[in-house]
């Protein structure tokens, strides 16, 4: 099966930049809040162990969704320049299925700028997991019981 006419290089190439700019703002400013944290503690002496292990979860959280995302556009790159031939790409190139979902809880101690961040990658996330169905010929969710059995039979007869 070919890739899907809506996938091309230069699709990937601008996702990549995005993804590449969101993981480097993500790692700033996680690291700015650790920072923070580890002054704010040492100054006022509070215990604030619960919410640095917050601020750890969703940082791992957030980076590790990102570099899903690098992983994937990645593999496309390779597979656009010649380096990984379509069935290696199919056979590797899968993104995550089921990535696990933020703590809504420890989320709202973010700051703002932070939680944008968490959104961003969420929201970047879902474009490539969209991209990964389409470019799989899997049916989109949401569609209808007609549109799934319109999609498993032409399927069935395009194999």
């Amino acid at each position: 099966m070919a890739l899907m006419p809506s996938l091309n290089p230069r699709i990937v190439e601008a996702l990549y930049g995005e993804a590449l700019a969101l993981a480097e703002a993500v790692r700033a400013c996680f690291e700015r809040l650790r920072q923070q944290r580890m002054t704010q503690h040492a100054e006022t002496g509070h215990d604030e162990d619960l919410l640095r292990v917050q601020i750890s979860c969703e940082a791992l959280r957030t980076t590790t969704r990102v570099m899903h995302c690098l992983a994937w556009l990645l593999n496309h790159r390779a597979y656009f320049a010649g380096e990984l031939s379509e069935l290696q790409l199919r056979r590797h190139g899968r993104l995550i299925a089921n990535f696990p979902a933020n703590d809504r809880e420890a989320l709202a101690a973010l700051p703002a700028e932070a939680q944008a961040l968490v959104h961003d990658s969420e929201r970047l996330y879902e474009r490539i997991q969209r991209l990964e169905r389409a470019w799989r010929g899997e049916p989109q969710p949401g569609l209808s019981a007609i549109d799934r059995l319109r999609h498993r039979l032409a399927t069935r007869h395009a194999g």
